[in-house]
């Protein structure tokens, strides 16, 4: 009988303690906690950084870089994580979308940088298309091309198509209004860029820092670091979102931006960005164009207050329509921890417009009820 009333104690005890393990996995969220530790389902900090979130049937899934323990995890040792969530702040686990691969002939092979990943619904293809930034496996920063992927349901899993570097032997569209600065002539570069861009003109242009964006007619858009980093490109995609058309603008020109997350309100384009100051933060920057092609004008640092002058720390990645009334956003950062790469953390903040104007500004907490008001 003794033995029993034992068991049964144990038992008990064993059983009280597996659930309370699950319950502190399922921790649910009523806010937003900007730089703290931001648990998923199964209880494990979020892994998806550099990245960015797709919206579909009503469900939100955010795809970023799987970082693991130590200075190697800034290298891809797993690939791009995928949560699925339906208020943005609880996060469901949903495993790894594109994983890369152990055959060292795959651009995507384990050990290569791949950075940034962005996914979009080609709803005339009915394909979530994914775009990265991806460096080769053993050659640091120097192969600064652009991957693409492709799936048949928003979690994966992705096949890898290609990587490479856009639009080859194409020169810029100038929209006008363009700054006779800015316009390249490769008989007689004019500043350093030029010469960048004139140098990887017959081999496409190099292809870093990115983002992708859809535009209300279906158009899709490739943003990326380019020239060294020392220039913008805006460049179109091809309807089916796999390639390049071969048109493509400069941003910026010489000014050293990456970072991109564009948006659109009211039938302006929006876009903010970051200095190139490797891992260290750095003042965020932002512009405006009335049309995609633009020209676009640099407008200053959009964030305010205390902390504005390093982005409070982070790096923008995204900007998020936010549920709610139309023409609300979310600015998605990321505070990367380059020593410990698994230790990133997120940082989200709403924009506020006044007029055509942008800002944003540091809260210790918040929720979605801001845009209510």
């Amino acid at each position: 009988m003794m033995n029993k009333r034992i068991s049964f104690i144990l038992g008990f005890i064993a059983f009280s303690l597996g659930f309370s393990s699950f319950v502190s996995a399922q921790q649910t969220y009523t806010s937003f906690t900007p730089g703290k530790i931001w648990k998923d389902d199964k209880g494990v900090h979020i892994n998806a950084h550099g990245g960015g979130i797709v919206v579909y049937k009503g469900i939100y899934y955010w795809f970023g870089e799987h970082k693991i323990e130590g200075e190697i995890g800034n290298t891809a040792q797993v690939g791009v994580h995928c949560y699925s969530s339906k208020d943005l702040y609880n996060w469901k686990d949903e495993g790894i979308a594109l994983p890369v691969l152990n055959d060292l002939t795959s651009d995507i092979a384990k050990g290569c940088i791949l950075e940034r990943p962005k996914v979009v619904y080609n709803k005339k293809t009915k394909k979530f298309v994914m775009w990265f930034h991806l460096e080769l496996l053993g050659k640091g920063y120097a192969a600064a091309r652009s991957g693409v992927a492709v799936a048949d349901r928003p979690t994966g899993p992705y096949t890898f198509i290609r990587s490479y570097r856009p639009n080859p032997g194409k020169m810029p569209f100038y929209a006008s209004g363009t700054a006779e600065k800015d316009i390249v002539n490769c008989q007689q570069p004019a500043n350093k860029s030029d010469g960048f861009f004139c140098r990887d003109l017959p081999g496409g242009q190099m292809a870093r820092d990115m983002t992708v964006f859809v535009d209300d007619d279906g158009k899709a858009y490739h943003v990326f670091s380019s020239e060294e980093n020392f220039t913008l490109h805006l460049a179109e995609l091809t309807p089916d979102y796999l390639g390049h058309t071969g048109k493509f603008i400069r941003i910026y020109v010489g000014q050293q931006t990456e970072a991109p997350a564009l948006f659109k309100k009211n039938g302006t384009y929006y876009m903010v960005g970051s200095g190139c100051t490797g891992w260290a933060p750095n003042p965020a920057r932002w512009f405006k164009a009335s049309n995609i092609w633009g020209p676009w004008t640099y407008m200053g640092n959009p964030c305010q207050g205390e902390g504005a002058k390093l982005t409070y720390g982070g790096q923008s990645t995204h900007v998020l329509p936010a549920p709610g009334k139309k023409g609300d956003f979310i600015f998605m950062a990321d505070k990367w921890a380059p020593k410990n790469a698994i230790d990133g953390r997120y940082l989200w903040l709403p924009i506020k417009f006044e007029n055509d104007k942008i800002s944003i500004n540091w809260a210790d907490e918040w929720d979605l009820s801001v845009f209510k008001k």
